[in-house]
């Protein structure tokens, strides 16, 4: 089954990057702690050419988003035998942002990794546009993204409703390659079951954003 980002909020782009890409991204994250579940990045000044709209990385979102998109929030996910979890079916609400600056329509806060979040209005969420850039490649038996398709289009979807949502949705596996990127409509249903056979699976997830936060907000970045 393939998927279209327009239609049903996820899109496989198969061998995005080459070796010499991938080669870049590695030795930019080499200095990083192993061994992590999943690490909050920022200033990330080695990616920066990757991921500006002109970039390898940067050109996929800009093609969706135009061509203010850019980086706001980086993570990068690695499961593996001593990382090997499993995460229930949610939506991401929150954002990362610099600082605490109280404003309307954003709350409630939170601290991640020592970095400020908030839940933005909806709409924000719905604008935004998530990359998986893969590192290793993801088969069935190694924990693969699993997606709702054209569940993004639901908006905020309580707690309550998640599991029936899904139901009517689908489930589809985001099986990919090492240099695949995966896109997805940020606020889409999506869940990570442990993996049967666990071996690294690095995934550098990375959200990107056309707009400007309003008043002395600013985004993270990367």
């Amino acid at each position: 089954m393939h998927l279209n980002l327009a239609m049903d909020g996820a899109q496989h782009i198969p061998a995005a990057l080459d070796s010499p890409t991938l080669a870049a991204i590695e030795t930019a994250l080499s200095a990083l702690p192993a061994d992590r579940a999943g690490l909050r990045l920022s200033q990330l000044a080695e990616l920066r050419p990757l991921l500006d709209v002109t970039g390898a990385i940067g050109y996929h979102a800009a093609q969706n988003l135009g061509e203010a998109a850019r980086p706001v929030r980086a993570i990068l996910f690695d499961k593996s035998e001593t990382t090997n979890w499993a995460l229930g079916w949610h939506q991401d609400r929150t954002i990362a942002v610099t600082a605490r600056i109280e404003t309307p329509g954003f709350g409630p806060w939170t601290v991640k990794s020592g970095i400020q979040h908030v839940a933005p209005p909806q709409f924000l969420l719905d604008r935004m546009l998530t990359l998986r850039v893969h590192l290793d490649p993801v088969d069935a038996d190694n924990a693969p993204l699993l997606i709702a398709p054209s569940s993004h289009r639901h908006g905020l979807v309580p707690e309550s409703k998640v599991t029936d949502l899904v139901s009517r949705c689908g489930i589809h596996a985001c099986h990919a390659g090492r240099g695949d990127i995966w896109l997805y409509a940020t606020p889409i249903l999506h869940a990570s079951e442990a993996a049967a056979r666990p071996r690294h699976r690095r995934v550098l997830q990375l959200d990107y954003s056309a707009d400007d936060l309003p008043g002395d907000l600013n985004w993270l970045g990367v």
